[in-house]
């Protein structure tokens, strides 16, 4: 058997070689493309996070300025005052300021302060008594009138359990207030100064020291049957001082001048504080030491036919 080769003609050599050329030069181009769009498609995104960062930055900052102008402009809250209720035309608020309902700043509660402050209209200094509960409340809270650190001792109810007041404003808003020591028969003051804001006798801040101190450059004269404390005082070469009668108005400063043999009690007087003479009547309790709940009453000039006053002269 015969096998016939026939070969390929120069020029379809040529042709094939061509073909072969053309195949291995395009396909490293089309990996390369390929490449590169893949590396296109993996670049990376931007990082939210650092956006968020920075978000949260220029917040801080905003508010920081935001804080800055506030201040600067002083927006800060009013304080509110506490002012009293019981009058019906009147107000007295704790910076001592009396003014009508209607002047009253709706926002801070407090009185306009265009009057005089811790104002003593219609007031007895000696008694420390006012015919006005607003006024009361005002003149009260002069610290040259209450001390502070003594108000703030005194019990609010009689019995050993109850509190004591919590600011100088409460104790006079408290003590203002009418009391069995104003009233007689239960129906009439007894005097038209019936709001006083002294402090009780009694009281738990009102010590012997204290008492002992009000009296310091006062000569305490023990004056004759009948007489006042303005003739008691000028007799020694001296005048009477009323706003003292108040230091001597008490169980434990009388005991200690005088006698008190007949107990210490309770009395209504312009005379006292006195002691009854040990020939007065049978009813007037002889050799009895007097002081006055009506503080309103007390008075250098008052006098009794059956008493011996105690005097502070000066």
């Amino acid at each position: 058997m015969i096998l016939v080769v026939y070969p390929y003609s120069e020029g379809r050599i040529r042709e094939r070689e061509r073909e072969r050329e053309s195949t291995n030069q395009s396909s490293p181009n089309f990996a390369s493309n390929f490449h590169l769009s893949n590396t296109k498609l993996q670049m990376p995104k931007p990082r939210s996070s650092l956006i968020l960062l920075l978000l949260h930055l220029l917040i801080l900052h905003l508010a920081s300025t935001i804080s800055g102008i506030r201040k600067d402009v002083s927006l800060q809250a009013k304080r509110i005052c506490r002012s009293t209720v019981q009058g019906r035309y009147l107000l007295s608020d704790d910076n001592g300021n009396v003014c009508d309902a209607l002047s009253l700043d709706l926002e801070s509660r407090c009185c306009p302060g265009k009057g005089e402050q811790f104002s003593c209209h219609g007031c007895n200094l000696v008694s420390q008594c006012c015919n006005s509960y607003e006024f009361c409340v005002s003149c009260c809270q002069n610290p040259a009138q209450t001390q502070k650190e003594l108000a703030l001792k005194v019990k609010i109810a009689k019995p050993a359990t109850a509190g004591t007041y919590s600011s100088v404003f409460d104790f006079c808003a408290g003590r203002c207030r009418h009391n069995s020591e104003s009233v007689v028969h239960e129906n009439a003051y007894v005097s038209d100064y019936h709001h006083c804001f002294s402090l009780r006798s009694n009281s738990s801040g009102a010590t012997d020291e204290h008492m002992e101190a009000t009296l310091a450059g006062i000569t305490v004269i023990i004056g004759g049957q009948g007489e006042s404390c303005d003739s008691v005082c000028k007799s020694n070469g001296q005048s009477c001082v009323p706003n003292k009668l108040v230091a001597l108005n008490r169980c434990e400063m009388m005991q200690k001048y005088m006698r008190c043999k007949g107990a210490c009690l309770a009395s209504i007087g312009s005379d006292q504080p006195a002691e009854v003479v040990d020939d007065a009547p049978r009813h007037l309790n002889p050799g009895a030491c007097l002081y006055t709940r009506t503080l309103s009453m007390l008075s250098c000039d008052g006098s009794h036919r059956h008493t011996r006053r105690l005097c502070p002269c000066a």
